[in-house]
């Protein structure tokens, strides 16, 4: 038990899997514990390596077990895949990542804060009432067209299709389907109150945070995005560069290349869909604000949109605003405007 230096753990809801070995790589642990017995037993241990797969509840564990001295690395599961031998079952899980957490150029994922989980739980919930709300939308739209009723797209045409369901004196809706229909605007307003109390969380949270100010200073960002930011990234300097970053969200070409060729193809789409989504979403604002105001101001920009399609551009500054909020979050500096733009 003392001669222990890395430890692989499966984490799950109730029994964990242990893999130890000593400093030659011999096995000296190999058993199962109950979730109760988890702590109690790594306090026995001398401080060690323990590798676990950054999974649900992984950032918990990891900042328990660093709580106890030990070293924590979380690892992406796709890169333990790999070590797996045979079967798959926790031993052998376990097992791999022992054998994964040693190597040296394995990537590893930065243990977040509970501050950092909060704020990505603001988000998560936010963009689910989010979905809901389409969800509920698309089925008033849905029930009503049933009955011969249409509203104009947006959200006037919503409230217009409401103003008929609450309206008894209408007989094109039969008492049956009014009560559903009402029960499902009541459930809209519901979610409609929720999300703007979530995005009142979020800017209390971007305000209170001073990275996630400076991110604001970039075209395209604003607090939701520098929010997101700030949560998803621990740190900003396990990425060798800008596009390492903008790789891990999925920006960059995917490629195909073989025998000296370059085959680059479309956007990855790897890493975070959801950091994704807002970045093109910024670059899009950006695109259509200086298509109202001109583009002379940005003459890469301008030179960019003459040959590609809009959405193109737009993912190629997608790809230019995630290289300079990681330059900002790397350095600890405030955004500077390029040099086109002061002149």
């Amino acid at each position: 038990m003392q001669s222990v230096s890395t430890i692989g753990l499966d984490i799950a809801k109730s029994v964990f899997q242990v893999h130890g070995v000593d400093a030659a790589g011999q096995v000296v642990i190999r058993r199962q514990l109950k979730r109760r017995f988890v702590l109690s037993f790594f306090e026995k241990l001398p401080p060690c390596l323990v590798g676990i797969e950054a999974c649900a509840s992984s950032h918990h564990w990891s900042r328990e077990l660093q709580a106890l001295g030990h070293t924590v690395r979380l690892m992406p599961p796709a890169y333990v895949k790999p070590y797996v031998k045979r079967q798959k079952k926790d031993s052998t899980d376990a097992e791999a990542i022992c054998e994964a957490v040693t190597r040296p150029n394995m990537r590893f994922v930065p243990t977040k804060t509970n501050e950092q989980q909060s704020c990505l739980m603001l988000h998560r919930v936010r963009h689910l009432f989010i979905r809901q709300q389409t969800a509920v939308i698309n089925s008033i739209r849905e029930y009503l067209a049933e009955f011969g009723i249409v509203a104009p797209v947006g959200r006037r045409g919503v409230e217009q299709l409401l103003e008929v369901v609450a309206d008894p004196a209408d007989r094109r809706v039969p008492e049956v389907a009014r009560a559903c229909l009402a029960a499902l605007g009541g459930q809209l307003r519901v979610l409609k109150a929720q999300i703007l109390e979530f995005d009142r969380r979020i800017i209390a949270w971007h305000r209170s945070n001073a990275t996630s100010r400076r991110l604001d200073a970039i075209p395209g960002v604003g607090p939701a995005l520098a929010t997101a930011l700030v949560a998803s990234v621990a740190d900003a300097g396990t990425f060798r560069s800008g596009r390492d970053f903008s790789a891990w969200v999925g920006l960059v070409p995917k490629q195909n290349s073989s025998g000296g060729k370059d085959k680059l193809g479309r956007i990855s789409k790897q890493g975070d869909r959801y950091l994704r989504s807002l970045f093109t979403a910024g670059a899009l604002a950006v695109i259509r604000y200086a298509k109202i105001h001109g583009t002379s101001h940005r003459p890469w920009l301008t030179a960019l949109l003459a040959r590609r399609p809009t959405k193109v551009a737009a993912i190629a500054l997608a790809n230019k605003l995630a290289r300079m909020a990681w330059a900002m979050m790397a350095r600890n500096e405030p955004y500077k405007e390029p040099a086109a733009l002061t002149a």
